[in-house]
């Protein structure tokens, strides 16, 4: 099929791991699509996400696991340190058989993305004429009828559209648009997540992220692809606060004010986040969607449903949507909205699952005080023990059965 006018029309706002799965695929089935995101360039790096179970599957399916494979982050486990930097409890990915806090493939989010990316455009190259793909550009009016939606875009020429897909993440602009105000959907969940790259610390032990509980926050090490960097990831307990939001010196002052004093490598983070160049920083909500699907607008990914990065399903739920929702448009190409509800309802197990965060909510991954900290300590070392084992792992289980994945209509090609 060429990229003729007859040819289906799909907008997918947002070019991370949810917009790029699926732009991959349509593009594969011979779809036109136009990919837009608002920042002028992939992002790079980002924390470490897990491919397991369903996830991993579609990455199988979709012909990814050579690039991925490429560049997978070594981890052993994650260990738990006292202020002296001293190990008090260890949940080996070994031992927990990749159910635990770290999976047998972790990859970082941006690279993740390239490695989509670069499919995406191999496929394109394949195919001339059925994809655009636009950074530095978002979407900023939408105007459905029963045969499409015309939209209006920051710098691009309005265009219209046959389906569009809101794949832009948990502040989602076309949720807004077409949904409502993001306030109908979020919860906060007490706190903020924020990560960053550092340089990695002499003493360190290779393959193990390190973490630390303190009142009011968590602080960890994680390992990065390349031995010389790793990641400072921190969960912050704290009351919501607008004025964070955008304010990096608000952002760094609050961290400032939770790990001063704190112990370990706490003077480490605090010397390298002032001038980390991809420091991350937002609320922990959950995003809850009734309906994904508004006429000819459909939401994939954070921007349907959100459990926080507390769930660690955040990636998975994007690839399996995104997979779900190509093979249902695949399957029926002149039923974009048939296939929208079609896949909502073969989604909805999926992403009520990975919205169900691992050992519950923050105030019992996070010490609100020393008093809770030195609990916290006790009884993980206690739940990390041969005998309780089996238990821990259960909870770090997504829990629930994924819905079977379809097999699609178009044979996944390999990544070049």
């Amino acid at each position: 099929m060429t990229g003729t006018d007859t040819t289906p029309h799909v907008l997918v706002s947002g070019g991370g791991i949810a917009g790029l799965a699926l732009a991959l695929q349509l593009v594969r089935q011979g779809r036109r699509v136009t990919v837009v995101e608002r920042a002028t360039a992939p992002r790079p790096g980002g924390q470490a996400v897990d491919l397991r179970g369903a996830s991993r599957e579609v990455a199988t399916r979709l012909g990814l696991m050579p690039a991925i494979d490429r560049h997978r982050v070594h981890e052993e486990g994650l260990a738990y340190v006292d202020g002296r930097g001293r190990v008090f409890g260890r949940m080996s990915m070994a031992d927990f058989d990749g159910e635990g806090a770290v999976a047998e493939i972790e990859i970082a989010r941006g690279d993740l993305a390239r490695v989509l990316l670069d499919a995406l455009v191999a496929a394109g190259d394949d195919a001339p004429g059925l994809l655009d793909l636009r950074f530095g550009d978002r979407v900023t009016a939408l105007a459905q009828d029963a045969e499409g939606v015309d939209v209006t875009f920051e710098h691009g020429d309005d265009a219209r559209f046959d389906l569009v897909v809101g794949a832009d993440g948990v502040h989602s602009a076309t949720r807004r648009l077409a949904f409502g105000p993001e306030e109908q959907f979020a919860t906060y969940l007490g706190g903020y997540a924020a990560f960053f790259t550092l340089p990695t610390p002499d003493d360190v032990e290779p393959g193990w992220f390190a973490l630390r509980f303190v009142p009011g926050a968590t602080f960890g090490i994680r390992p990065d692809l390349d031995p010389s960097t790793s990641k400072a990831l921190l969960t912050l307990r704290v009351d919501r606060d607008p004025a964070l939001r955008g304010d990096r010196a608000r952002q760094e002052a609050l961290v400032r004010g939770l790990l001063e004093g704190a112990g370990w490598h706490a003077p480490t983070v605090l010397d390298a986040m002032p001038d980390a160049a991809d420091l991350y920083f937002d609320e922990l909500v959950r995003i809850d969607v009734p309906d994904p699907v508004a006429g000819r607008v459909v939401l994939l990914g954070d921007a349907a449903s959100c459990g926080s990065p507390m769930t660690g399903q955040g990636t998975a739920t994007a690839l399996v949507g995104a997979y779900l929702l190509a093979t249902h448009l695949g399957a029926t190409p002149d039923d974009p909205a048939g296939a929208a509800r079609r896949y909502a309802a073969d989604v909805a197990p999926f992403v009520e699952t990975g919205k169900k965060i691992p050992g519950g909510g923050i105030a019992r991954m996070v010490p609100g005080s020393r008093a809770e900290a030195a609990v916290l300590r006790a009884t993980t070392g206690v739940m990390l023990s041969r005998a309780l084992r089996p238990l821990v792992r259960r909870m770090f289980r997504a829990g629930g059965e994924a819905p079977s994945l379809p097999v699609a209509e178009t044979a996944p090609q390999p990544v070049r």
